[in-house]
């Protein structure tokens, strides 16, 4: 035992040596392509080697902090196989590493060391470089060079080169931390709490679980608690098996991506149910109350991380237990033609079909039904926020009944019997939607009177009261109709 100490002991003091650690971190740099730092290094029978206070700066300056900071990178290594020719790994864990991955100017998101390794290597495949890349910080541990195991290393180089060749048995990452950002440094997604355990099938491929504490995608959406099952290889990055929870609800579904590739092309299927509507527009930065209900529904898709319009692909949301709430400009019609169902709808259908295209997203059918009324659109959203919708706005007799004598006229006759229609467009932006359903609903008959109803909702000023002096208040004309106090309140 004493001779035990003494030797971990004399091991320690070894590699703590600032010739020592020097030596190791410029090999490691060497190996990795890029500069990287050790803030101390031990040894120990229970942990193996112990990397303490890693960092790798950032090769660009469009990025603040490194790329890499790590609490510790650890080594669990068999003893015995050091005295072989084959360096056993039994395990390489990575201690709550922060990472922060900028995207390069071909729109890919690559080590820091690998774009310098693909041009000093021009004969090389992109396959061997990333096997290179892969086996290169390991070996690097051990007092002797590693052979090249590249299929383009001639074999006379085989037998002049050295001893160690490393087997990698599991790798860990605990407590991990990613932020992704696109060319400009602008912030495209982030993944915290990461914690991942993998077995590698050869040297380049491996598989194991990850589990997600959180997701942001674009400060938009959110994901907790995610878990699936993991491969990887330089070609592609799979996750089979997705859950997760998003506004109070359930995800299921499958993500791929090809990193190495260009644009870094992807596709997603996912499944979701009792997902909280108000919940999902709050966090999107929309107003909150507007939406109550459960969300449920499907979504298909292709498309590039990089490039937003290349998106494609097809969906259904079915909106459950649903309310329409604090929608300004169905409140007030609703308060003006007494119809008190548009004031606050209580859905009893609220479903919509889409697809993604070329960066809109196309409404194929959107209904949202309450007991008398019903709303349906088709038409496009842009990814901009920009509306283009053809909309109509049906009721059934008793509430036709109820208006105003010239107002009832202009609901017409559907192909849905006893619902009567008006037809309407929705322009303008998500955040800001501008409407004709006013002048719609009012009709060439009373085109005055429905300028100043235009007027009272903020929906822009008649001729005639563009005209006044800023002090007078716009009138209805006197030729208009009054509105019967019993059947519609006054203006």
């Amino acid at each position: 035992m004493a001779l035990a100490a003494i030797v971990l002991l004399g091991v320690n003091l070894y590699v703590q040596s600032q010739g020592t650690q020097t030596r190791i971190q410029q090999e490691l740099s060497q190996r990795l392509g890029t500069p990287l730092t050790i803030r101390r290094i031990s040894v120990t029978p229970w942990g193996g080697l112990k990397l303490s206070g890693l960092t790798i700066p950032q090769v660009s300056g469009r990025a603040s902090g490194n790329f890499l900071n790590a609490k510790a990178f650890r080594l669990r290594i068999r003893f015995l196989s050091l005295f072989s020719r084959r360096l056993v790994i039994k395990e390489i864990l990575l201690v709550e590493p922060d990472v922060i991955w900028l995207q390069n100017s071909d729109g890919k998101w690559r080590l820091p060391g690998s774009t310098q390794r693909e041009d000093s290597i021009v004969s090389a495949s992109e396959d061997d470089a990333t096997t290179e890349a892969a086996q290169s910080l390991l070996p690097s541990l051990s007092s002797a060079p590693v052979p090249d195991m590249s299929p383009n290393r001639e074999k006379g180089d085989e037998h002049t080169s050295v001893q160690f060749v490393p087997e990698i048995r599991r790798i860990k990452v605990s407590g991990g931390n990613f932020r992704f950002l696109d060319e400009s440094g602008n912030f495209v997604a982030a993944f915290e709490g990461l914690q991942f355990r993998s077995n590698f099938r050869n040297a380049v491929t491996l598989e194991g679980n990850a589990s997600v504490a959180k997701i942001s995608l674009r400060d938009r959406f959110f994901l907790q608690q995610m878990r699936s099952t993991l491969r990887y290889d330089p070609t592609q990055l799979d996750l089979p098996q997705m859950s997760a929870h998003a506004g109070g609800g359930d995800l299921s579904g499958r993500f791929a991506m090809e990193p190495e590739s260009e644009d870094s092309p992807f596709s997603v299927a996912i499944k979701f149910r009792n997902v909280q509507a108000d919940r999902i527009i709050t966090e999107a930065g929309g107003p909150t109350g507007m939406v109550q209900g459960k969300l449920e529904g499907s979504f298909e898709a292709v498309g590039k991380i990089t490039d937003p319009s290349a998106l494609r692909g097809t969906g259904e949301i079915l909106l459950r237990d649903g309310q329409l709430r604090q929608y300004s400009l169905l409140v007030a019609l609703g308060q003006i033609l007494q119809i008190e169902e548009l004031t606050q709808l209580h859905l009893e259908q609220a479903e919509g079909k889409y697809h993604v295209e070329s960066g809109v997203v196309t409404v194929d059918d959107l209904i949202l039904r309450s007991p008398n009324t019903r709303l349906s659109a088709k038409g496009t959203i842009a990814f901009d926020g920009k509306l283009q919708l053809a909309s109509q706005l049906a009721i059934n007799e008793k509430i036709r009944g109820q208006l105003f004598k010239p107002i009832r006229a202009n609901f017409q006759p559907t192909g849905e019997p006893g619902y009567f229609a008006v037809d309407f467009q929705v322009s303008g932006t998500i955040d800001r939607p501008k409407s004709n359903l006013v002048e719609k609903v009012v009709g060439r008959d009373l085109k005055d009177f429905g300028s100043v109803i235009n007027s009272f909702l903020g929906g822009g000023k008649s001729d005639r009261s563009k005209k006044q002096k800023p002090s007078e208040t716009p009138v209805p004309s006197p030729t208009v109709p009054q509105p019967q106090p019993t059947t519609a309140p006054s203006p």
